[in-house]
């Protein structure tokens, strides 16, 4: 009998229980679909199509050129590709963002209506999200209580499973293309500067998992702070795409000395665990505020504003260097992600959203569930949310985090030679220290766009007025 297993974000072959699954029948067909038509706003951006190539190109690689590749409706292919090659079993792992679980359900009902076996598995996350409950059955709305009580103390995490044994069917579906034909790279040559940044694919993340627990983990509760430093993971693109999955994360740090290094580090899988587990049950939450109250909040719009934080153009060398990371690299350190999302939507006053989009659309790690439920936690409307009168400093945060600014430096080069004691605050700087480090505010480097103080006091205001306006 043969198997058609369905690659989504799973595209990997150990810890994989869908085609490990699939692996028992007599042979398997390994497809992957592209086919985000119903994902409406939430369609690939165009940093994740990068990667989505170049992970594609490892996975067929190490199936041996055996990855039949397809685009367009998932059900209507699964359906005729089934029908037509006599094939009554179908596996995949699931996935959870609310358009992929209709979807999903569709395809099933559809298939079993056609006398085929749908077999899906959890090959994404520890516990999922129907599994973790309070003791009223209702779900969890802050971090900690779900974390701590509710997955540390539920069933633990399977353990990883190896990589199956597959003998692959001898058929080419005729609506197989190359991967060529599904034009996930830009046209412009960025993705080039961007891929060299990156090594894609399953051996790759098992490579960075190990370097991470050698060279980076045994500091990582405070080092994660600091930009310029090697200790983060930087695991988040590699899980997204299921080139290694969390399972196998969780087991190799619990085989080490369990302490506060890996405690933290455990937790932030856990964040991403909650951040999948509330876009489960609050399937609203990449467009609406958690937190109602937030409806009444008087956002700004101000393109230009807006056009020169995407830039990294803003005047603050820390927000610019995250910014010019992120475009440069498709990534940004957390430490600075939570720096410029809070320069958004607390200096700048512009909408959560628009920060969501963009990120979206630049990030190689754009995942659906973190990417809302972090942006939300910045704006202080999300569930177990910063308060929004946590406003970050960006010249503070700079010289705390990247006091010899060699993050700073590497990615807003114009101010290389600015002594450490202006570079986050290039504005204060003498017009003859300006000179010698030939920085002319307002020509090669801007000026800040706005004044911190008083955008500081205009966020707090329309917060006090949110508060007396909500029910």
């Amino acid at each position: 009998m043969t198997t058609i297993h369905w690659f989504r974000q799973d595209l990997r072959l150990a810890d994989n229980p869908a085609l490990a699954a699939a692996a028992e029948s007599e042979d398997v067909l390994c497809i992957y679909i592209l086919d985000d038509i119903n994902a409406q706003s939430w369609a690939m951006g165009a940093a994740s199509r990068v990667w989505l190539y170049h992970t594609l190109d490892a996975l067929n690689k190490t199936l041996q050129g055996h990855l039949h590749i397809l685009q367009g409706n998932s059900k209507a292919i699964l359906s005729e590709l089934a029908t037509s090659h006599g094939i009554k079993r179908v596996t995949w792992n699931r996935c959870y963002e609310p358009w992929r679980i209709v979807r999903d359900t569709d395809i099933k009902t559809t298939l079993k209506d056609q006398d085929i076996q749908v077999r899906t598995y959890n090959g994404s996350l520890c516990w999922e999200p129907h599994t973790v409950l309070k003791n009223d059955s209702t779900p969890y709305r802050v971090f900690t209580p779900y974390y701590r009580k509710g997955c540390l103390r539920a069933t633990p995490p399977s353990l990883p499973i190896d990589s199956p044994k597959i003998t692959h069917a001898n058929l080419k579906p005729k609506q197989a293309c190359s991967l060529e034909d599904l034009n996930l790279l830009p046209k412009k040559d960025w993705h080039q500067s961007l891929i060299k940044h990156w090594q894609v694919g399953e051996h790759a993340a098992m490579q960075k998992l190990e370097a991470f627990i050698d060279e980076g983990l045994h500091q990582y509760k405070e080092g994660r702070n600091f930009p310029g430093q090697k200790h983060v993971s930087r695991l988040s693109p590699h899980l997204h795409w299921g080139e290694i999955s969390p399972r196998q994360i969780w087991q190799a740090i619990q085989s080490i000395a369990l302490n506060d290094n890996t405690d933290h580090f455990l937790s932030e899988l856990g964040w991403r665990e909650f951040s999948y587990y509330l876009l489960y049950h609050f399937p609203s939450l990449p467009e609406e505020n958690f937190q109602a109250k937030f409806d009444y909040f008087p956002w700004r719009n101000n393109k230009r504003l807006l056009q020169a934080w995407q830039n990294g153009s803003t005047g603050y060398p820390i927000v610019d260097a995250g910014m010019r990371e992120l475009w440069q690299t498709g990534y940004m350190h957390n430490r600075v992600r939570m720096i410029v999302g809070s320069f958004l939507v607390k200096n700048l006053g512009i909408h959560w959203h628009e920060g969501a989009k963009w990120f979206w659309n630049c990030l190689v790690d754009a995942d659906l569930a973190s990417n809302s439920a972090s942006w939300q936690w910045i704006a202080g409307c999300g569930a177990d949310a910063a308060p929004y009168f946590r406003i970050f400093n960006p010249v503070t945060q700079g010289e705390k985090f990247d006091s010899m600014g060699a993050y700073t430096r590497q990615y807003v080069p114009e101010l290389a030679d600015l002594p450490d004691k202006y570079l986050f605050k290039p504005w204060e700087a003498p017009e003859t220290v300006l000179a010698q480090a030939n920085i002319i505010l307002g020509i090669n480097y801007p000026k800040p766009i706005i004044k911190l103080a008083q955008s500081r006091q205009a966020a707090l205001d329309a917060y006090e007025k949110v508060k007396k306006a909500s029910p």
